[in-house]
């Protein structure tokens, strides 16, 4: 639900008046502009240690920058580092940056951020330290089901005197067939990065929201339609003009599909991807990648200018090169003593009209249904708020009586407080959850600070799904879900596997959006004999199956047995003959089906410890939030499932009818 909100400007002197003093004030906040130094550098170190000096990259500019953002991807690509978000390597690399800034200036770290692999530091000069304020960090997970920290984005914002700046360190997903996924990455990253603000009265700012956006990072957009050889001999030539062309994140901001309003400087430096690692020398592995610019930078906002934007070659402890880029960028100071008197006198102007002005608005619509949803389907509707009255007006999507939040847990407001400025906008989601007894039914209550409450109507109907579905119900099925009324559903297991126990990356590397909704479709309404989608999808979408179960494949109730006895295999199998019967049959065919991918690790990459730690989160949950200490019990319970022993053989790995 959009909320488009338009502000009525009055005709009276007095609003007149007070308008043109906030219009100087502007011009007081931007009459004065400072211009800074800003490195940005990003760097995927492919999991290794620092090996070298970094000084060759951050201290490559002749004077010393007043701020430094630097971006590490693939920090860390141990199985530790990708399921517990714990890596030793964080301080390494820590201390190398430091080390490696220029030495003609001291500077502060002033915040750290990072996301398993993905690692964004901040440093300032010292005297700039003071002018920096309302900092806050962010981190989004775009791996497997959307949430796993593999691939995804961290991100700082802050305020610098009176100029706020957003720094976005992302690793978009691999491969040069994926280029729809990185697209989507982005997009997600967009949507659900949020920052929340000091004022607690204000909505959450998203990316977007400030005036300057810095994008750095592994991105993985690909050279595409030209073979390694023909690549490579344009590299020898210096041609990187033609090679451009080719880009596959130029071709996508030409046709205006990401990073629409942003710029990228002149690239004449030759790709950054791939190298035999400790050498110059192009991917000599069996997979031959074709070179790319993977690692980029780009910036969006006014007053920005970039002075270079360049690799650093003499570095050679990745497959990928570093990437730097030095901007310079107006900075908004204010003159302290103007905006002192000049807010003290609209205070004075503010406080007579608010003596004499009431806020109110007018909705266009106070009535909305969302038809058939779908699981993990966004559907949104737009209603469009008009301030009728004098001034502006603060609003808050507030709670109804004895309940715990302004809206039931499928509805969401964004922003759910703020003012109604002009263009405003707020959405509130459709659900992300499916279940056919839940129904969609909410009021939401519109409060207007010195005002009164405005009530709009919310409705809507499910499509039952397969997933969000309990394993009993599903077992008792006879036909599609989405053929049987709800009133069946409510009174009374899909088989989803890859397509070949060889694929690599399974359960690593996520699918495509478009090809998950085809894929439920095809679960929900039995209109195929095979499933769509690649194996990722395929995979991806038993992750999403498990986790949406609303008792998980181990019961609730056995949780805490399962941790008391997780270093004794025979308590554990106990244990599973003692669940339900549709429950225990569904674990030993997940079981079987992944003894049966352990068996061609050698052609899959998959292990144990990979396994391990995905499943079992997803086939034991907690009913409350897990501490690192019961996610190790937790994969450990699950492990002695993974290892084929002589009572396993009676269980044997076919496909589910």
């Amino acid at each position: 639900l959009n909320v488009t909100v338009t502000h009525c400007v009055s005709v009276c002197e007095m609003f007149l008046n007070l308008n043109w003093q906030l219009l100087s004030l502007a011009c007081v906040v931007t009459s004065c502009e400072s211009l800074n130094s800003f490195f940005l550098g990003t760097y995927n170190v492919n999991g290794q240690n620092p090996k070298e000096s970094l000084s060759p990259w951050l201290a490559s500019t002749t004077t010393p920058p007043d701020f430094y953002l630097v971006a590490f991807q693939e920090l860390d690509l141990s199985k530790e580092a990708f399921l517990f978000n714990d890596t030793p390597k964080e301080p390494e690399w820590m201390l190398a940056v430091y080390k490696g800034l220029h030495p003609d200036a001291k500077y502060a770290l002033v915040k750290l951020v990072r996301l398993v692999g993905i690692m964004l530091l901040f440093y300032v000069k010292v005297e700039h330290a003071a002018h920096i304020s309302e900092v806050e960090v962010e981190s989004v997970g775009t791996g497997v089901m959307g949430r796993l920290g593999n691939k995804g984005a961290v991100a700082i914002r802050f305020q610098f005197h009176n100029s706020d700046i957003c720094v976005v360190n992302s690793h978009l997903a691999a491969h040069t067939e994926e280029f729809e996924r990185r697209n989507q990455d982005f997009k997600d990253i967009c949507r659900r990065m949020q920052f929340s603000q000091d004022d607690l009265t204000l909505p959450p700012l998203t990316i977007m929201k400030h005036n300057v956006v810095l994008w750095l990072g592994d991105l993985n957009y690909r050279i595409s339609d030209l073979e390694v050889d023909h690549v490579k001999d344009l590299i020898a030539k210096k041609d990187f003009e033609t090679l451009y062309n080719h880009d596959q994140l130029k071709r996508q901001m030409d046709e205006e599909v990401v990073f629409v309003g942003f710029t990228e400087g002149e690239i004449d430096f030759q790709p950054t991807y791939k190298y035999d690692t400790g050498s110059d020398q192009w991917d000599t592995s069996e997979k031959c990648r074709v070179p790319a610019w993977c690692d980029r930078i780009l910036w969006k906002g006014k007053n920005i200018k970039q002075l270079h934007y360049q690799s650093h070659m003499t570095l050679k402890t990745s497959d990928h090169k570093p990437v730097s880029s030095l901007l310079e960028i107006g900075i908004k100071v204010v003159n302290e003593e103007s905006y002192k008197r000049t807010f003290e006198e609209i205070v004075r102007d503010i406080d007579r009209l608010e003596n004499d002005c009431i806020p109110s608005v007018t909705l266009s619509q106070r009535e909305f249904q969302f038809q058939d949803v779908k699981f993990m389907q966004h559907q949104a509707k737009t209603v469009t708020v008009y301030n009728d009255g004098q001034v502006p007006c603060q609003f808050e999507f507030i709670p109804k009586l004895d309940e715990p939040s302004y809206c039931k847990p499928w509805l969401t407001a964004n922003p759910a407080k703020g003012f109604l400025d002009p263009g405003e906008a707020a959405a509130v989601d459709s659900p992300e959850l499916n279940s056919g007894q839940q129904q969609l039914e909410d009021i939401l209550v519109l409060h207007l600070d010195r005002g009164k409450d405005y009530f709009i109507f919310v409705t809507g109907n499910y499509l039952p799904s397969c997933f969000g579905s309990s394993l009993s119900t599903l077992c008792l099925l006879k036909e599609p879900i989405q053929d049987m009324p709800l009133e069946t559903i409510r009174d009374t297991m899909p088989g989803v596997h890859p397509r070949t126990v060889k694929a690599e990356e399974l359960f690593q590397q996520p699918g495509l959006r478009s090809e998950f909704e085809e894929i439920r479709d095809c679960l929900d309404t039995g209109s195929l004999d095979s499933l769509p989608g690649s194996n990722h999808s395929v995979s991806e979408a038993l992750l999403l199956f498990l986790d949406a179960l609303p008792e998980p494949v181990i019961p609730f109730s056995f949780y805490p047995q399962c941790l008391e006895c997780c270093s004794d295999s025979s308590q554990c199998r106990q244990i599973i003959s003692m669940l339900p019967q549709c429950h225990k049959n569904v674990f030993n065919y997940l079981t079987a089906f992944l003894q049966e991918l352990l068996k061609f690790s050698a052609h899959n990459r998959l292990d144990v410890n990979i396994l391990a730690p995905i499943f079992a989160g997803l086939l034991l949950r907690s009913p409350t939030k897990q501490d690192s200490t019961e996610k190790r019990k937790v994969k450990e319970f699950f492990q002695h499932f993974l290892v084929q022993t002589p009572s396993d053989r009676d269980i044997h790995y076919k496909s589910p009818e």
